[in-house]
């Protein structure tokens, strides 16, 4: 199966598109490499901007060049834009209303053994409740192609989460993104997946797994948190009865946190939201860490097993 990385994808997608647009300008804190940012400083140093290890200030930087028109992209690990960064995205970026999008890389738990400290899984939570903020987790390095492509027509301040991995390409070259709208893969109405980011591949291995033994189960790419596709989730509780919910964050705030609030108040039926619990991660791989919490393909499987015997009752 072939892999990309989606920040290899978004600096070959930007790069291109800033060549056209002289507004279009990137703002990096020390992560050249880790952004896999290439040529892109060296080719447009006009439309570039380094500002070391301060996300804060490369937060304020961005929202002031945005405030004179330019369109920007602040680039950077996600554990530090958001946590660290809070205050700066809620007051320069969004209540402010600047057109700035930060793309934080290296999100969940693609860090690894480097642990907590840089494990980035309370970022859609935080974000998400700040009021103006468009949140997205693309699956695959197509999808963050046309993602970029829509960012550029809006002037919306945004959030853009992507792991530091290569993942498997599930999307077509040229995939069109539309913001708050979510993809539908398989139509199966034995349960629903809702999963977003990497996770959305092993959730169509799960999926094609259970069909195996006559299950039949409906995937669905949740890659806009914010704002959430209401009317995929209500489709989900109506035709398909029960619902998982899969991602690389806490179990608490994140997608499973907007999929429980729209079925709670509209539709209830029997959910799950994987995802990390409150505890301390175990140091691991990504990969390692979704096996110990039973998010890689059987623990998926199984969980949607336990969902639908709970249909019953």
């Amino acid at each position: 199966m072939e892999k990309e990385t989606c920040r290899g994808a978004f600096s070959e997608k930007i790069l291109e598109e800033a060549k056209k647009d002289k507004d279009i300008v990137v703002v990096c804190t020390d992560s050249r490499g880790s952004a896999s940012l290439g040529s892109y400083p060296t080719e447009l140093p006009e439309q570039f901007v380094e500002m070391g290890i301060a996300e804060q200030n490369a937060v304020t930087v961005s929202a002031g060049m945005a405030s004179m028109g330019k369109k920007v992209y602040a680039i950077g690990p996600a554990s530090f834009y958001s946590m660290r960064s809070a205050e700066q995205v809620k007051v320069d970026m969004a209540y402010s209303h600047n057109n700035v999008k930060i793309v934080g890389i290296s999100g969940g738990l693609s860090y690894g053994a480097l642990g907590a400290t840089h494990h980035s899984l309370q970022d859609i939570a935080l974000m998400r409740a700040i009021p103006g903020m468009i949140v997205e987790i693309p699956s695959d390095a197509n999808q963050m192609r046309g993602l970029v492509e829509e960012m550029l027509k809006i002037d919306t301040p945004a959030y853009i989460r992507t792991g530091r991995g290569a993942v498997p390409v599930i999307y077509e070259k040229e995939t069109k993104v539309e913001i708050g709208k979510a993809v539908k893969w398989y139509e199966g109405k034995d349960a629903a997946i809702i999963a977003c980011g990497q996770l959305v591949w092993r959730a169509l291995e799960a999926a094609k797994a259970l069909e195996e033994e006559g299950i039949h189960v409906r995937v669905y790419d949740m890659h806009t948190i914010k704002p959430l596709d209401q009317e995929a989730v209500l489709e989900a509780a109506k035709e398909c009865g029960c619902i998982l919910t899969l991602e690389e964050h806490s179990e608490y705030g994140g997608l499973g946190g907007s999929v429980a609030e729209v079925v709670s108040e509209n539709q209830a039926v029997p959910m799950k939201i994987l995802g990390i619990p409150d505890e301390d991660v175990p140091n691991g791989t990504d990969s390692e860490v979704f096996a110990y919490y039973h998010m890689d393909v059987p623990g998926i499987a199984e969980q949607v097993k336990k969902l639908i015997a709970r249909k019953a009752y």
